[in-house]
């Protein structure tokens, strides 16, 4: 008999960037195993995997208004408690906080980091208030964690006070038949409908406060302007929120700042071949996807020397100290000025993005759930 796994699925209902992504990915991956049956739980449950069209646009209006969102989830949670009896032999929570509606003999809880306790201001105010609620209250109930780094392994030891042995370090993956080399033509002809500029840097993340885009501006913008003319800075990803202030500064560069928006997944493995470095001088990541994805496309990468970052990307970057206000235009000339460099670290990243996959990071999930069932 399969063991019934409830997923929760609700990060999976929201463009599928960072624990969104993560959600997915493993869940597909578990969807497919003949040892498990899985239930994925978005307020209710179903046997579908949903992602962020159909369902998520009544979740949008939704959310749209405070009031009805509120409504909507007391009507759900109040329809869960008292009509879904089912008890599940193991629930599965890749965002943070087990909801306490879903009733299983075994919990396993993902949590990321610890920004909502190190750096509030960088998430909205809603977000804060239902963290300090809900998290240490509800994390109680977890028979193990998963975390996405040693490095984030040690902050949860030292937030949530578990033992070493209460917690498995499963690294994140890259899609490898997306992410990667293409042919040239394809991409020619990607660039020509996209209008892109001929050479670019690359930004990809949501526009918010802990990606530190603002400091990369900075640096782009005190780059010699004939430089600049020649390699364009392109930014990828959601708007985000707290952003007036990279507005503000795009506008003061836009004839040599790009900024795209979101793009698909087929679309960004088309950028980032195109683009000439991946700078992410993010201050804090409990893993960092971006890089990895950027290096799979043999594309020279430059981050920022904080968190996870080193641990994730090891010998294959170069690294930006981001506590130094010149330091990463300097790695920026560097990178324009060394082709030495540049061809080390694409082989160097291409090499080590290898090392990682989604279908190996699955395994591992279900070898903790195969643990904690038996």
């Amino acid at each position: 008999m399969k063991s019934k796994i409830a997923v929760d699925s609700i990060a999976l209902l929201s463009p599928l960037t960072g624990i969104g992504r993560y959600a997915y990915e493993i869940s597909k991956r578990l969807k497919d195993s003949d040892e498990f049956e899985l239930f994925f739980y978005y307020g209710f449950f179903s046997k579908k995997i949903f992602t962020s069209g159909g369902y998520a646009k009544i979740k949008s209006s939704v959310s749209k208004s405070s009031l009805l969102k509120r409504a909507a989830k007391k009507a759900l949670v109040f329809y869960t408690k008292n009509f879904f009896k089912k008890e599940f032999d193991l629930y599965w929570q890749p965002n943070y906080i087990p909801d306490p509606v879903v009733r299983s003999k075994k919990c396993v809880v993902s949590v990321h980091d610890f920004s909502f306790i190190l750096n509030p201001s960088w998430h909205p105010k809603e977000r804060i208030e239902y963290f300090e609620k809900n998290f240490f209250k509800n994390i109680k109930r977890a028979d193990r964690i998963i975390t996405g780094s040693n490095y984030s392994k040690e902050e949860i030891k030292k937030f949530i006070g578990v033992k070493d042995d209460m917690i498995d370090v499963i690294y994140h993956g890259v899609d490898h038949s997306v992410y990667r080399p293409y042919e040239r033509e394809v991409l020619k002809n990607f660039a020509k409908k996209l209008k892109l500029p001929k050479k670019f840097f690359l930004f990809v993340g949501s526009v918010e406060p802990r990606k530190n885009l603002s400091y990369l501006l900075k640096s782009y913008i005190d780059l010699p302007n004939g430089l600049k003319k020649e390699y364009k800075l392109l930014i990828v990803g959601f708007k985000g929120w707290e952003n007036e202030r990279i507005k503000a500064l795009i506008d003061k560069e836009r004839e040599n700042i790009v900024y795209m928006g979101y793009l698909s997944d087929l679309e960004l493995a088309f950028v980032y071949n195109l683009a000439f470095a991946f700078i992410y001088p993010s201050l804090y990541e409990g893993f960092g996807i971006p890089p990895l994805e950027a290096m799979a496309c043999k594309t020279p990468v430059i981050v920022s020397n904080r968190a996870s970052l080193p641990e994730v990307c090891s010998k294959a970057a170069l690294y930006a100290d981001v506590d130094k206000e010149e330091d990463l235009r300097e790695k920026i000339l560097d990178i324009v000025e060394n082709e030495a460099l540049r061809e080390d670290l694409k082989k160097r990243g291409f090499k080590r993005a290898k090392e990682f996959s989604w279908d190996k990071s699955a395994k591992r999930h279900m070898e903790v759930f195969r643990r904690e069932l038996s």
